[in-house]
């Protein structure tokens, strides 16, 4: 396994362990203000994880272009990036 993908499952790991511990904070009928806290939190994680992996899809779509020129993947690389910036 390459350290890029061992970064992202350690991303992703971490970011389980935060919706665990927002879930047991509703359980616990934590402060609203605390649970929206980690909430921020874990977007960020995400939207954080998110660009690694565009960039690194991104990376070889674009190696692949160069190699054989091919539109499809550019329109595909293009909507990635559409859904990635909503």
């Amino acid at each position: 396994m390459n350290e890029s993908k061992k970064n992202i499952l350690v991303r992703l790991n971490r970011i389980e362990g935060q919706i665990r511990g927002i879930q047991k904070m509703i359980e616990n009928d934590e402060e609203c203000k605390s649970v929206l806290t980690q909430l921020s939190a874990v977007k960020s994680a995400l939207d954080s994880t998110s660009a690694i992996i565009l960039d690194a899809h991104a990376k070889k779509c674009l190696r692949g272009i160069i190699d054989k020129d091919d539109e499809m993947d550019i329109e595909e690389l293009m909507a990635l990036m559409k859904k990635f910036l909503k």
